[in-house]
């Protein structure tokens, strides 16, 4: 390798680490969410959709729609794994239009939709899901890394989890990942936590939120994410975050933390479920308020005093619903 070959590289591996610092430098961008004139907000929460409506993606859809209808949807929160089998080829795969503007056509989903990305997502054209492009075609579309919507007495705060896996890196699954923005995982992940927790001490909402594509705790298909339980949760503890909530395991499914008041939940059904694929073992089974191994979403209401969290299945019907209070630190099934 010749001496300008070598000055080429070390340019572009310097302009890399400047890039993946610049991207997790400084506050997460925002996004504002009025909440509506009684102080309420309300969002459904779906992850692991993508399938150009088949294993009941459309049918799941529909029941978003009613459900959206009945409590007044403000927008929706997307778990990611957006998009099957290898995320997006680029702006202009028609996959996008085939498994997202086609399907969620009810009047109550046309909000914003606030994505993250999943380990899906990553296979293909990551930056593809980021583009300006896809907001020219469907103005719904929110996706980006990492990111806040602030939505007055709910804060929620987008965590692009897919970095933090190490197994990904090793490509010990058979499969390849855009690592475009993230030539330095472990730079990454540093600066990422520490914007994260930045902006949560910043908080003073009523209600903080957590969203990321990976369970943290989970007795689904994956089990639980070790480098979030390391990494990300303990941020999440001393800055009095109230759910964390998750898609990856193809599961509904609600587990309580043994040592703080952090509720983790699991909403990836939106279309293949797994189903019987569970490993109770994975953690205390007191901890866990409610699984279900079936297609289906999630859906939460949020006021100053109170929250309403519910999972519904494929045909629409309740499987459960948890509401808890802040002031009365009473909690409820």
């Amino acid at each position: 390798m010749d001496s300008r070959t070598t000055l080429i590289s070390a340019t572009a591996a310097s302009l890399c680490f400047i890039l993946c610092i610049c991207m997790t430098n400084g506050e997460l961008q925002r996004f504002i969410e009025p909440a509506k004139s009684d102080g309420s907000v309300s969002f459904i929460t779906i992850g692991d959709w993508g399938r150009r409506g088949d294993y009941n993606q459309s049918v799941v859809a529909y029941q978003m729609g009613r459900v959206g209808e009945k409590i007044g949807l403000d927008f929706v929160v997307s778990t990611g794994d957006n998009f099957y089998d290898n995320g997006l080829f680029s702006e202009h795969d028609p996959n996008f239009r085939e498994s997202f503007s086609n399907i969620y056509t009810a009047p109550s989903l046309q909000k914003q939709w606030y994505s993250v990305l999943g380990n899906h997502d990553y296979r293909g054209d990551a930056e593809a899901q980021l583009s300006t492009v896809l907001r020219e075609i469907d103005s719904r579309w929110t996706c980006l890394r990492s990111f806040i919507v602030d939505a007055e007495l709910v804060e929620i705060f987008f965590v692009d989890t897919t970095p933090f896996v190490k197994e990904y890196y090793t490509e010990e699954d058979g499969h390849t990942y855009d690592w475009r923005a993230v030539p330095s995982r472990n730079s990454y992940v540093k600066y990422l936590l520490r914007d994260v927790e930045a902006s949560l001490k910043r908080s003073k909402a009523t209600w903080k939120i957590v969203v990321g594509h990976h369970a943290m705790r989970s007795i689904g298909h994956h089990g639980n994410t070790v480098e979030l339980v390391e990494e990300l949760l303990p941020i999440m503890k001393e800055n009095g975050v109230d759910l964390y909530m998750n898609g990856h395991d193809h599961c509904l499914e609600h587990i309580s933390d043994e040592d703080s008041p952090i509720q983790f939940l699991t909403s990836g059904a939106g279309s293949k479920a797994w189903r019987g694929d569970v490993d109770p073992t994975t953690n205390n089974p007191k901890s866990v308020r409610f699984y279900y191994d079936g297609q289906g979403f999630m859906s939460a209401r949020f006021t100053h005093s109170d929250a309403e969290i519910v999972f519904y299945n494929v045909f629409g019907e309740v499987l459960h619903k948890w509401v808890t209070s802040k002031e009365l630190l009473h909690s409820s099934v």
